[in-house]
């Protein structure tokens, strides 16, 4: 049994589930629309230039978790999920998924994006043995607006897999890892088996030079 590590955005789904949940709330007319989509866009920018600060991204994003109670946020993620995610799915995805699993694989999502957007995205991927995202701060029932631990993003995303290999019966030896994002190089790094998929420039020349898999799941 190996361990099978999936990014999430723009690797298993065709799009960035967080950027997308921003522009779900502002077709919605659920925060103001334009103030928040200039900033949504902002931060998309500086994921995809690799300048992104985490702490300042999620301070912004995880407001309208806050702001609102469990019932309204599960009814606009249901909502998000149809109009939103669903367009996004890839069948080569799923059967890559399945591949991993019907070998014995332990599948892992380990995603920067936060586990409110996630978990829903994953189940209906058909499930994982464990999801690592970034963790909302949960108080009596309700998100705070803050978060527990560090983001599950860059570096942060080899030690938040480190921590959890502490107490497994894994390593990163045969491991593989899933990504199309240059910013998930430090942990591609540490895997034996590191996979590029559908991914941005910086990564496509980094797996170039490597010698690195390019795989495409669209």
């Amino acid at each position: 049994m190996a361990l099978a590590l999936f990014d999430l955005d723009n690797t298993l789904i065709a799009g960035d589930s967080d950027h997308g949940w921003g522009e779900f709330l502002c077709r919605k007319g659920y925060v103001d629309a334009q103030a928040y989509n200039d900033r949504n866009n902002y931060y998309l920018n500086q994921y995809e230039e690799g300048l992104l600060d985490p702490y300042e991204y999620l301070e912004f994003a995880l407001q309208p978790l806050a702001q609102n109670d469990a019932e309204t946020l599960a009814r606009w993620h249901a909502e998000f999920m149809r109009e939103t995610i669903v367009p996004m799915m890839l069948p080569m995805a799923m059967d890559l998924l399945d591949a991993h699993r019907n070998r014995g694989d332990w599948v892992v999502v380990i995603t920067s994006t936060n586990r409110f957007v996630v978990e829903p995205i994953v189940a209906a991927l058909g499930g994982a043995e464990e999801i690592l995202a970034t963790e909302p701060e949960v108080i009596d029932g309700r998100y705070t607006g803050k978060i527990v631990g560090e983001p599950c993003f860059r570096d942060g995303k080899v030690r938040r897999m480190s921590e959890w290999l502490q107490d497994k019966p894994f390593t990163l030896q045969d491991a593989y890892f899933y990504s199309d994002s240059i910013n998930d190089l430090p942990l591609l790094l540490e895997v034996s088996n590191p996979v590029v998929v559908d991914p941005d420039a910086a990564l496509r020349a980094e797996a170039q030079q490597r010698g690195w898999p390019i795989l495409s799941l669209r």
